[in-house]
């Protein structure tokens, strides 16, 4: 588990716009400011990842996904907030304001209140949502183990916070809640 001086550090890189890879339910993720263009654009070079794709943001609580999406019915919002679901990641309507380096080329944005304790507490200190993209080379293997994280991405300037990835065997299932799709 990392140290409160680690967890801050971790915070720090955000908010200067740096990467930082840290555990999630299943894999280790790769994320940034999704507000710092430059660094979701680091990011999506690091990863090889086209713009175009759009991204996921995790945050702690609802509040930090609100200022992304558009208001939503009392009982999607029930939904989504259901502490007894497995980990998901809910496509929703975004704001027209919410920048298209974070939608791509759609009009939604993919969000997901984190389970996973640690993540969560970078959320809460960084006080916002945060990109979350899995630790790897696009159509590579999701990295789980922190030093894996550190060895592939530590010499290109990517923070790695140390813990445990949580139980689930897959990546976090993709909802668009309005149709009731699974997408992934």
């Amino acid at each position: 588990m990392p140290s409160a001086w680690q967890k801050r550090q971790c915070v720090e890189q955000l908010r200067r716009g740096g990467l930082i890879a840290y555990p999630t339910e299943a894999v280790y993720g790769l994320g940034c400011d999704p507000l710092n263009r430059q660094a979701v654009f680091a990011l999506l070079a690091l990863k090889k990842r086209a713009w175009q794709k759009g991204l996921i943001l995790i945050a702690a609580d609802i509040s930090q996904i609100e200022p992304f999406i558009k208001n939503l019915p009392e009982a999607i919002k029930k939904r989504i907030l259901d502490p007894c679901q497995e980990a998901t990641t809910w496509v929703l309507p975004a704001k027209k304001s919410v920048p298209d380096w974070l939608t791509g080329t759609n009009k939604t944005i993919a969000v997901r209140l984190v389970q996973h304790p640690l993540a969560q507490a970078i959320c809460r200190q960084a006080g916002r949502a945060i990109v979350s993209t899995s630790a790897n080379f696009a159509g590579c293997e999701a990295l789980r183990v922190g030093y894996k994280a550190r060895v592939k991405f530590g010499n290109k300037g990517v923070f790695t916070l140390n813990g445990s990835v949580g139980s689930a065997a897959k990546p976090s299932r993709l909802i668009d809640p309005f149709s009731n799709k699974q997408l992934r």
